[in-house]
């Protein structure tokens, strides 16, 4: 899926999940707002024809009384009057269902309507003891059945409305529920799909700058956990990130190869410039005046210098390019520390400079390791350490014993290194700006082909340094390296220490 598809279902998703809540609330008030409707439109205008029911019913009440005692026109009007008004609403309220009471309503009123008539002409016509009877027997029970019908009809209303008022409450309750219940599981929804969004575009991101990290730090070998495809911007990415890795590395190999064969054609110019010297100086091209040999001395010390930069690009140009072959043996760890001592010690007398060599506890006797290798590594180490410590300052080479690893530690009271530049000192040719401080000059190799030599043995190497109070290289190498062939033991000849100046 396109990222671009990825955000648009996301937020549709997002838009959907906190839609659907307020849709089932706003169905909840829908329902809520028929009730109500309900409620006004039947029970509540019920009440009101009820009402006025009742005060039509008080008033037939007091027609009859002044019909009875007065029967006069305007009274048998009036009564006649009150009786249409009551037919009128009996109408009305035969529309809101109140029961079976509202049906005797109707055939009451017709009785009230003859009984008052005959009571008033009984009335008018002196016969005033039958009117009173007309009136006991037949008007009063009539308006009395009207009563009757109203209160069962009231009664009916009462209960109609209770219903109505709880059904309105559950109404209520339930969208009050259904708001408290479906609003937060449609947050959290929403919450994972933002989660998951996020994780979605960060992680890829996230794995691509790891990616660039680590060709920035000469990783070319790092792989992306994204496949490479043309369908999504991300596989897009990893595809174009794999084409750079490998052009990268195949520039990279091209470079090594090309840095070895140019060291390599090289060594036979330089070989040969070297040896026509060495001719001339023993004179025999013939008679050399004082002013010649120095001119021959000095350029003999330039050519070995260039033999010696040579010999370091074919090293590390071999370890780069996966050549660099070890020939581990059996080493007495004792022998090799006692050799590093002493041929540094006239070094140390000739700077004044104090030098020591620290043995830890329950050091191994016996180590594999490519001997003339790592006499180089650690005299590059303790050659740059007393290069770059003046005179009265310190260098301490201290060997200790941690699980099955030898850790040798080179620290000295010199120049340091500055934080920034700390991360760099490794790189070929890199020189620090502390140069100016240092006894003799480098070229930038040494330091570059030890840490290779220790990482071809499985080892580490690791620096701390603060300018003005010196720098410390801890060298962490395993007593066998993993998966060597063990050669033979050396002969004395062959174990002799061979240190070049540092780089």
């Amino acid at each position: 899926m396109t990222l671009r598809a990825r955000l648009a279902w996301g937020l549709f998703a997002i838009t959907l999940v906190l839609i659907v809540p307020l849709l089932l609330s706003l169905k909840s008030l829908e329902h809520l707002y028929e009730t109500s409707r309900l409620l006004r439109d039947r029970e509540f205008a019920a009440s009101l024809l009820l009402g006025s029911f009742r005060e039509r019913t008080d008033d037939a009440r007091r027609a009859e009384v002044a019909l009875l005692f007065i029967h006069d026109q305007k009274s048998a009007v009036r009564m006649q009057s009150v009786i249409d008004g009551l037919v009128s609403l009996t109408d009305s309220l035969d529309r809101y269902r109140l029961g079976l009471s509202a049906s005797q309503i109707p055939a009451s009123l017709d009785a009230l309507r003859s009984a008052a008539r005959e009571e008033y002409e009984h009335a008018a016509a002196g016969r005033s003891t039958v009117a009173e009877l007309i009136s006991q027997q037949r008007t009063r029970p009539a308006i009395a059945s009207v009563d009757s019908a109203l209160g069962a009809s009231a009664t009916t209303l009462r209960n109609s409305t209770g219903q109505r008022v709880a059904d309105a409450t559950n109404e209520t309750l339930n969208a009050e529920r259904l708001v408290a219940g479906a609003l937060p599981i449609a947050l959290l929804l929403a919450l994972a799909i933002g989660i998951w969004l996020m994780r979605s575009i960060s992680r890829p991101v996230y794995e691509l700058e790891r990616g660039m990290h680590a060709i920035a730090e000469g990783d070319l070998t790092h792989k992306l956990p994204m496949a490479p495809n043309q369908e999504t911007e991300f596989g897009r990415l990893a595809s174009s990130y794999q084409t750079m890795t490998r052009q990268l590395a195949e520039l990279e190999r091209l470079r090594a190869e090309f840095v070895g064969v140019a060291s390599h054609e090289l060594k036979t110019p330089i070989n040969v410039i070297i040896g026509y010297l060495e001719l001339l100086q023993e004179g025999i091209f013939g008679a050399l005046t004082p002013k010649q040999k120095e001119i021959l001395s000095t350029i003999g010390k330039q050519a070995n210098g260039l033999t010696r930069l040579v010999k370091r690009l074919l090293d590390i140009s071999r370890f780069e390019a996966g050549g660099g072959k070890l020939e581990v043996r059996q080493v007495d760890l004792q022998r090799l520390l006692k050799t590093l001592e002493s041929s540094f010690s006239v070094l140390a007398m000739q700077r004044d400079i104090a030098f020591s060599v620290e043995h830890g506890e329950e050091l191994p006797s016996i180590v594999y390791w490519d001997e003339d290798r790592i006499n180089e590594v650690l005299g590059n180490l303790i050659s740059n350490a007393f290069k770059f410590t003046p005179r009265g300052g310190r260098v301490a080479l201290s060997v200790d014993s941690v699980d099955t690893n030898v850790v040798i530690t080179v620290a000295d009271t010199g120049a340091g290194i500055s934080a920034a530049q700390l991360p760099h000192i490794f790189d070929k040719f890199y020189q620090a700006d502390n140069q100016a401080q240092a006894a003799t000059e480098g070229t930038g190799l040494g330091l570059a082909i030890a840490k290779e030599i220790v990482e071809a043995h499985s080892g580490e190497t690791t620096v701390e340094s603060r300018v003005g109070e010196g720098t410390t290289f801890v060298v962490t190498l395993p007593v066998e390296p993993p998966g060597t062939k063990r050669r033979p033991h050396p002969t004395p000849q062959e174990t002799s220490p061979q240190f070049e100046d540092a780089g």
